[in-house]
């Protein structure tokens, strides 16, 4: 998977398409990310000792082919490319051949 957690994606498809957001979570075995305000699902959870239950609102893992990295240059999506510089190996974009973290 070529995306890591605090990357910053654009949605590609689906009902939050066009939606900005950070990777809070990567799923690897399942090529499923998790976005900070995206797909956001109702939980109901049932109360326990220490807390109550209730309908909580929570980020769903969404696939990766739906999603893209921002260029930081363009500020929209990419794709993620890789080069090696000094024996390292770097992650850059595609349409602008700028380093990520």
């Amino acid at each position: 998977m070529k995306l890591k957690v605090g990357d910053k994606v654009v949605v590609i498809s689906g009902s939050d398409k066009g939606k900005e957001g950070k990777i809070i979570k990567t799923l690897k075995n399942e090529e499923k990310v998790i976005v900070e305000g995206i797909h956001i699902i109702k939980k109901h959870q049932k109360g326990n000792g220490q807390e109550t239950g209730g309908i909580l609102e929570r980020e769903a893992p969404i696939h990766v082919s739906n999603v893209m990295i921002v260029d930081p240059k363009t500020k929209k999506g990419t794709r993620v490319g890789y080069t090696t510089e000094k024996d390292k190996k770097i992650r850059i974009t595609k349409k602008s051949n700028a380093k990520l973290d």
